[in-house]
């Protein structure tokens, strides 16, 4: 098994390993490469302006962080095409599918930035163009695998002619694929396309008048490609949605198992029931399923101690008995309670959130789905739903409460920063206390909360706006704690202020902790927002260009819930794809 995930921020240590690997595969199979082109790769992710092109980055890892392949790829906004420089894969005994996983990546990636192609140099299969015949066996194993997709040469031009008549030998031609849009280049288009690919890939070695000779040989209008020669389909290869396009839905199938059947619990399986049931109707969200993932991603955020006592306790409670914490013990580290009721006080920080045989199950479930909805971040999704009960933003390193046991956005949240730095958006009505208190003391990760002022709203301990951070992570904890009667209009500028805040950030990723309860009749909330008012805020986060993980929160009016969810990521929807992010 392995995942694919592009690589943004050279810099990171744990993008700095994968890079590493990449280089030695690229050394691997371009052994005439040289040293200095292959430093250049990194001096092209990192100054797209002087190269004027975006250089990014996939790779191919299994769970180790072994690298298997990789893939780079140009885009040249100006002219608006992919170029793929590189393709490779490890080499293995058997056939792993790791090539044709990458490629597909590529063209997904091409896809959402709206580009008209990818095109690519291919060693030729021509014997006429080859002096060294030992090439051409794997010249048509290469052309064959890019025609699987619809990719051939353009013919009728002379691209595939030698620079250096003395040294070279087995000229390229130049490939393109359109992505199975059936996109016509005009003659025109063509020539500055070809301008592009070799005046800025190959500044140094390409002659004006080379360039020029190419130029003056399109002649066909539009271009023309190849003939199949291997795959003797018309159109074979069916083209995908791109992944921007559309949110991937990771639901966590375990929610219901944790159901309190008292009077007055609000936090109920049908608040999952209700959101399905309308944003189905946008046919927007495609569902993934649910990865594992081990408990050590939980413990890095958690104290070891609270997790194990919360997995033991719910194991040895019998089926239907709950726990309510009920005596709330001075915390000394050194002796806490031993009895498993009186612990929970030790553990909790309210009378209201229980813990019963199936919590620890479902809790553990929703972590697994934030961390799925992390992972595909990281594979290249720009929108994921985690779609998660029990919520989690009041969960702090070793307290539950607000009926949250673990922090789904703050695991999810620790797991991207190791590859970028991170900003949480909590959008619920009350304060995300648990953010708050984890990232503290850290400057990777920035927590920004609208909520009611805890003057009187819960947890009412935190959230106050001088809570800015401590120490290296002084400035990046924000607060904005709102009065108690709050419209949409006014809710909507405190969020524009809050948006600021984060873009002035430059996370490479934002996760957003989604909360409905600031709704108008919400039972835990005072304010008023109604399906106009979420509509509006997901127009105004549609509209920033970060991949984005919406973490599921509160929200407990049950009759208005669904609606408003499917009116927020309409809204969110609308922007996101009319802007072309």
């Amino acid at each position: 098994m392995f995942k694919i995930r592009k690589i943004t921020d050279a810099y990171l240590p744990s993008n700095a390993a994968s890079i590493e690997q990449v280089f030695s595969i690229l050394r691997m199979h371009f052994p005439s490469v040289k040293e200095g082109k292959v430093n250049e790769i990194l001096e092209q992710m990192k100054d797209p302006l002087k190269f004027k092109f975006a250089s990014i980055l996939f790779v191919a890892e299994d769970g180790r962080s072994n690298v298997k392949g990789f893939a780079i790829m140009f885009f040249m906004p100006d002219k608006n095409f992919c170029f793929l420089d590189y393709i490779a894969v490890k080499p293995s005994k058997t056939s792993s599918g790791v090539g044709g996983a990458i490629y597909e990546r590529l063209r997904e990636e091409a896809q959402m930035l709206k580009s008209i192609g990818i095109f690519m140099e291919c060693l030729p299969d021509d014997e006429k163009l080859c002096k060294d015949m030992s090439f051409i066996k794997q010249n048509k194993g290469r052309l064959a695998f890019y025609e699987r997709y619809g990719a051939r040469p353009i013919v009728g031009t002379k691209y595939e002619t030698l620079v250096d008549t003395e040294t070279d030998d087995c000229p390229p031609y130049l490939v393109y694929d359109d992505l199975g849009n059936d996109i016509r280049i005009s003659s025109v288009q063509m020539k500055k396309i070809i301008r592009a690919i070799l005046e800025r890939k190959y500044p140094d070695y390409c002659p004006e008048d080379y360039i020029k000779m190419v130029l003056s040989s399109v002649k066909d209008d539009p271009v023309k490609l190849r003939d199949f020669k291997y795959i003797i389909k018309e159109r074979p290869y069916e083209k995908k949605h791109a992944v921007k396009d559309e949110i991937a839905l990771i639901i966590n199938d375990k929610h219901d198992i944790h159901h309190i059947r008292e009077v007055g619990y609000i936090e109920s399986p049908i608040r999952i029931r209700s959101i399905l049931k309308e944003i189905e109707k946008l046919n927007a969200f495609k569902t993934k399923p649910t990865r594992g993932f081990p408990d050590k991603h939980i413990t890095d955020v958690h104290d070891t101690k609270y997790f194990n006592y919360i997995k033991t306790v719910c194991d040895k409670l019998p089926e239907g008995k709950s726990i309510y914490p009920y005596v709330f013990p001075v915390r000394n580290a050194t002796r806490p309670p031993h009895d498993y009721s009186v612990l929970a006080g030790y553990y909790c920080m309210d009378t209201f959130t229980p813990i019963n045989k199936n919590a620890y199950l479902a809790a553990r479930s929703g972590v697994n789905c934030a961390l799925t909805g992390a992972e595909l971040l990281l594979e290249g999704y720009h929108t994921v739903y985690a779609l998660i009960r029990p919520p989690g933003h009041h969960a702090e390193r070793s307290v539950f409460g607000g009926f949250c046991y673990f922090n789904n956005a703050s695991i999810a949240a620790n797991f991207l920063s190791k590859y970028g730095k991170v900003a949480i958006l909590d959008i619920d009505y009350h304060h995300g206390n648990g953010h708050q208190q984890i990232f503290y003391d850290r400057k990777d990760v920035l927590t920004v909360s609208i909520h009611g002022n805890p003057s009187f709203a819960y947890p009412y301990f935190t959230g106050f706006a001088d809570e800015k951070g401590e120490g290296i992570g002084e400035g990046f904890n924000i607060n904005h704690p709102l009065k108690e009667l709050l419209s949409g209009e006014e809710y909507l500028h405190h969020l524009k202020k809050a948006i600021k805040e984060i873009i002035s950030f430059k996370p490479a990723y934002l996760i957003v902790s989604l909360g409905f309860d600031p709704a108008k009749g919400d039972p835990t909330g005072t304010w008023s927002l109604t399906a106009t008012d979420f509509k509006n805020n997901g127009i105004e986060l549609g509209k920033l260009p970060f991949p984005m993980l919406f973490a599921q929160e509160g929200g407990y009016k049950n009759r208005s819930l669904g609606i408003n969810v499917r009116n927020f990521f309409e809204g969110y929807l609308s922007t996101r794809i009319n802007n072309g992010k």
